[in-house]
């Protein structure tokens, strides 16, 4: 496993991050057993990055990675969680609730601290109040000793522009903006390289768009890029070859972004990534799948407040709180 600094934090993180959103299905035993084997095999791998949210599973994935890291020497660990977004439609960025949230986090994932916490989901928020009153609150646990490292998510890049521009926090995390379909985090390397910001990608797969069994149907991406990726996807099949392995080593080949975040409950799916990660971007097939997806490449999607979305969005479909909970398994 290869290790990047993370910005500003200045923790080396490995290149493949372990996302935990899926471990939140595994209230049954034999899936829980399944769950627990998935966490141990990115430690085993070389993981050391595991993301996670009382947002996935109704908390139930904070618990099932509290268990699974809890024979795992604690500083070979980073634990990011978040806080801020709890249910469906359930948004709270008070310094009261985060505070709270931080102290129920930190009690169901057995530590006595967390490395990196963020504010999950913030194109939901009033951005205002998000830089003068959230992000200050967190900052403010950093004295107590319970966090380490500030940081904030978010889809949309007019978002995350903004957090950057006007806030101090230590990392942010995007989805879907490094995948072959949408580069458009590259806007913002500029700005992230000036504050030093730790970036950390996920969903290098675009919400199950760059598979080949393809996204579930709420996916909120317009269907001229659904379209796209589907032939794209049967390009692969006819190349002999995986759109979802074509679109790991495309995301992993950024040497720029310090670590991406695969998920999975499946043992032998993280045992895969880590194998396919390892093998070399098959150029001529890349070259195909791009100039398939060409004619769409960066269209996106609404997510959150409207004023917090890019100018003249993509796409007039826009992804609501219940659908952005179904897709968290399939990044």
């Amino acid at each position: 496993m290869n290790f990047k600094v993370l910005g500003k934090t200045g923790i080396n993180v490995s290149r493949i991050g372990f996302g935990a959103a899926s471990l939140g299905d595994s209230r049954k035993e034999s899936s829980r057993a399944d769950s627990l084997r998935a966490v141990r095999a990115a430690l085993d791998g070389g993981i050391n990055l595991i993301d996670v949210s009382p947002y996935y599973g109704a908390t139930e994935a904070e618990r099932v990675v509290g268990q699974g890291i809890s024979d795992w020497p604690r500083d070979q660990v980073i634990i990011a969680t978040k806080a801020g977004r709890y249910g469906n439609d359930e948004f709270d960025f008070s310094p009261r609730r985060l505070v709270k949230s931080l102290d129920e986090s930190l009690t169901r994932l057995n530590t006595d601290y967390i490395d990196i916490f963020q504010l999950h989901d913030v194109e939901y928020a009033d951005l205002d109040y998000i830089v003068n009153e959230s992000i200050p609150a967190i900052i403010r646990l950093k004295e107590s000793g319970k966090i380490r490292f500030v940081g904030v998510t978010a889809y949309p890049i007019r978002t995350l522009r903004t957090i950057l521009e006007r806030a101090e926090v230590d990392t942010i995390l995007s989805h879907c903006r490094y995948s072959i379909n949408d580069t458009s985090i590259e806007t913002l390397r500029p700005l992230i390289e000036r504050t030093n910001a730790g970036l950390i990608h996920t969903s290098p797969f675009s919400m199950g768009l760059l598979t080949q069994r393809g996204p579930f149907q709420w996916h909120p991406a317009p269907n001229a890029l659904k379209e796209a990726c589907r032939a794209a996807a049967d390009f692969c099949v006819r190349q002999g070859s995986d759109i979802a392995k074509l679109a790991l080593q495309f995301s992993l080949q950024a040497e720029w972004i310090p670590t991406t975040v695969l998920g999975s409950s499946s043992p032998e799916t993280v045992e895969r990534n880590l194998r396919l990660a390892e093998e070399p971007l098959d150029q001529e097939l890349l070259a195909g799948v791009r100039a398939i997806l060409q004619p769409v490449l960066n269209l996106a999607w609404t997510s959150g407040r409207p004023e917090n979305n890019d100018p003249q969005p993509t796409s007039g479909t826009r992804s609501g709180p219940k659908e952005l909970n179904r897709w968290t398994a399939r990044s």
